[in-house]
């Protein structure tokens, strides 16, 4: 008897042994999904390494008590925990110079000429009566803080905010400060590398402005392939899961600028490249903005702070890796 051959082969396909079923590792959770600890409230984040350990500097207010400036650390970027704060109470000089501030906003750091340097914001919310100071440290594992007092100061008169500092070094060893919150925008004067305080040559530059909104702030400046790079923060933070913030980027050959997005558009016209960004309604942390760059050896990471939808709106630590296009910029993973 012939059996067909199709009948044939259906037959062997019935009693071959099934094929083992594959098995598909889970992909590994994001650094943002293993963010764990004490990551909220976090506000206006700073980041810098000193050994293993990752040192991270935030807005502080005095009603909350627990010191001025909070600092967190970790050994792994995901799981922080708290350390002791820069400043047990607010600097005396700033009741003279910003009577009514509650708070230090802002803080940036950095490791220069043998010392880490904080720079930090006082000011009152909605004025441009502000000023930015500078703390330093010969170490962070067992930091003694000395004062150094203002750095630059802004009043009823100027048209710029000086909050918000952001501290780098140029190709040619010269070192500025970044900074501005709405007003004209941001702005750029050299510092002393040696002392850290303003140069005594310290011309106001204007770097990044927007006409409507006027909602700017929080510059951030990396080097990189021959490029500068200012990070800035658009539209509005602090209001919790309605907050608009966003971040864009913009790059220059020369620090002072000017900074030119991706199509050519100049940041003093409202320029700038979206790097982060997220739709109200459709995820749960909303206002991604007031960026850090943290750079390893080898990846860059972006630190920033977005507003918890599934919190009540608290401003919570986020940090993801930071990559590079072929042309030179920079994508948020």
């Amino acid at each position: 008897m012939r059996i067909p051959l199709a009948l044939l082969l259906t037959a062997l396909l019935a009693t071959a042994s099934p094929a083992p079923a594959q098995t598909v590792a889970p992909a590994p959770a994001s650094l943002d999904a293993r963010l764990a600890g004490d990551i909220a409230p976090v506000h206006d984040p700073a980041i810098i390494r000193e050994g293993d350990t990752f040192y991270l500097f935030t807005t502080s207010q005095q009603r909350a008590g627990k010191g001025l400036i909070h600092i967190r650390i970790s050994n792994d970027l995901a799981d922080w925990t708290r350390a002791a704060p820069v400043f047990a109470e607010m600097p005396a000089w700033v009741k003279d110079a910003v009577p009514g501030a509650g708070g230090i906003w802002a803080p940036d750091v950095s490791f220069s000429h043998g010392e880490y340097r904080v720079y930090y914001s006082v000011s009152t919310f909605g004025s441009n009566h502000s000023a930015i100071g500078l703390v330093t440290t010969p170490s962070l594992a067992n930091p003694v803080w000395t004062d150094k007092g203002l750095v630059i100061r802004s009043g009823e008169y100027d048209n710029f905010n000086a909050i918000d500092p952001n501290v780098f070094d140029d190709a040619q060893g010269r070192q500025w400060l970044a900074f501005g919150s709405f007003w004209s925008g941001l702005k750029l004067v050299r510092l002393d590398p040696g002392t850290g305080l303003r140069a005594e040559d310290g011309e106001v530059h204007a770097i990044a402005s927007r006409r409507s909104p006027s909602a700017i702030e929080a510059p951030f400046v990396v080097r990189r392939g021959g490029f500068y790079y200012l990070f800035a923060s658009y539209d509005f933070c602090c209001r919790g899961a309605a907050s608009t913030y966003y971040t864009v980027v913009g790059r220059s050959k020369d620090p002072a600028g000017p900074y030119l997005d991706r199509n050519g558009k100049s940041m003093m016209d409202g320029g700038g490249l979206r790097v982060l960004h997220a739709e109200i309604g459709r995820e749960r942390f909303v206002g991604p903005g007031h960026i850090a760059i943290l750079r390893e050896r080898k990846q860059d990471y972006i630190v920033y702070h977005a507003y918890d939808t599934q919190a009540r709106g608290v401003p919570t630590l986020r940090i993801r890796p930071l990559g590079w296009t072929d042309d030179g910029w920079p994508v948020a993973h």
